[in-house]
């Protein structure tokens, strides 16, 4: 699988992607990322993506660039793969719909990150299969919620997590009927006089996870 992002600032990826989970499962070539520059595909002599939008006061991403460098991923991959939109609003993002999109992005897709305001309607149009948003607020800059839909979705590969039922038992997760996590404790047993329930220390699977059903919030 692999990963192609279009941005104005790709160096923003670069210390989420080099530590971590992520940067291991990217180590062990689990999946692949590439970033390409936005004002790269302009034609404008100081390389500018953006113009002031109709009737607004704010700048818009134009359309072509963006349209240049989704054609220019097309063509070196050989095909049309799904394209993807960061946006403050449409989809709001939850642990069932990063499932979905992880049963239906199964090979290379295209992540767009706005600047600015939006992006030129007509783009979203002809090009853009999902809209994605992270929640209903507004970002200067649409690489953070990129990565945060990424991490959400890479940790679903298989061998990106060591155990496999730290997928199975994550909040809000499909097992867990999308409900919060069960309270979690570790060593000591004893901690500034809190103990740990007996009912952990008991050894007792059947009744411990009668405790975890019991306690989800």
């Amino acid at each position: 699988m692999k990963i192609h992002i279009i941005t104005i600032f790709p160096e923003s990826f670069n210390s989420y992607f080099s530590s971590s989970i992520i940067w291991k499962a990217k180590e062990k070539w689990l999946f692949e990322l590439e970033l390409y520059k936005l004002n790269n595909f302009s034609d404008d002599k100081f390389k500018r993506v953006d113009s002031k939008a109709y009737w607004m006061h704010w700048q818009v991403l134009s359309p072509e660039p963006l349209s240049k460098s989704i054609e220019y991923i097309f063509n070196i991959v050989w095909k049309k793969i799904p394209v993807i939109y960061m946006s403050p609003s449409w989809d709001l993002l939850t642990q069932k719909k990063v499932e979905m999109y992880y049963e239906k992005l199964v090979d290379d897709f295209i992540i767009i990150c706005g600047h600015y305001e939006w992006i030129d309607e007509r783009i979203i149009d002809i090009y853009v299969d999902y809209k994605i948003s992270i929640w209903e607020y507004v970002l200067s800059s649409w690489e953070l919620s990129a990565s945060v839909f990424l991490d959400s979705f890479i940790r679903h590969i298989p061998w990106v997590l060591w155990n496999i039922k730290s997928l199975e038992e994550d909040s809000f997760s499909h097992k867990l009927n999308r409900q919060k996590e069960y309270p979690i404790y570790t060593r000591p047993e004893i901690f500034m006089w809190k103990k740990v329930p007996n009912i952990l220390l008991s050894g007792n699977h059947k009744k411990i996870k009668e405790w975890k059903i019991n306690n989800l919030s």
